[in-house]
């Protein structure tokens, strides 16, 4: 079944986390998956078994409490999000392999920009000299995943300070800038996006 992608440009969390819940809520076994390309307005997102204390001081960032797993993190300008609409079901295959493949398709992406990425099997996202520069956090319901990935390509890091990103104390960020590599938003998306692709519709397990 072909999957649809829509780039959303830059919209606001909430709304668009309302939307994923709402289209998660209506989708049947016949609705085809959606891929959302977004960018968002500075604001921190706290998972479902987020710490309040990971938050180390407030700051003018609004905070809000949403449903994916995982503890907190940033989202900003010149960070790429992509929002997986995905019945995992019909993939046939479980949870980790689904995070997997979302990590691979980044590893594959920075490997094509000439960059060494890796994940943690005991702490998911992408990693490029021990910094981070893709986090993950998913929600799974009647068999449907949503929300994703987001991948830092030339952002305002220092928002990140101001946190423990996804729970670990002292966790360097990154992004491509930073790694050397300037990309547009769009040029960031059009690098991933054939990965992210490649890997969902694979039907060989990297696991």
């Amino acid at each position: 079944m072909p999957r649809i992608v829509k780039h959303l440009g830059r919209v606001n969390y909430e709304p668009t986390w309302r939307a994923m819940q709402a289209f998660t809520d209506a989708r049947n076994a016949d609705t085809p998956d959606e891929l959302w390309v977004v960018e968002h307005p500075p604001v921190y997102t706290q998972g479902l078994a987020g710490k309040p204390e990971h938050l180390l001081h407030a700051t003018a960032i609004p905070v809000v409490k949403t449903d994916r797993g995982g503890q907190i993190t940033y989202h900003g300008p010149g960070q790429l999000v992509v929002y997986l609409l995905v019945d995992f079901k019909r993939m046939g295959i479980g949870v980790r392999e689904l995070v997997r493949r979302i990590e691979q398709a980044v590893i594959d992406a920075l490997a094509e920009l000439g960059i060494h990425g890796n994940g943690d099997v005991d702490a998911p996202g992408v990693y490029v000299a021990g910094a981070k520069i893709a986090s993950l956090g998913l929600r799974i319901k009647n068999h449907a995943v949503y929300h994703g990935l987001s991948f830092n390509v030339d952002m305002d890091l220092a928002p990140f300070d101001s946190i423990n990103p996804c729970g670990y104390a002292n966790l360097k960020v990154t992004d491509l800038k930073q790694l050397g590599v300037e990309l547009s938003l769009a040029a960031a998306a059009d690098t991933l996006l054939p990965h992210l692709e490649r890997l969902l519709n694979s039907t060989e397990e990297l696991t």
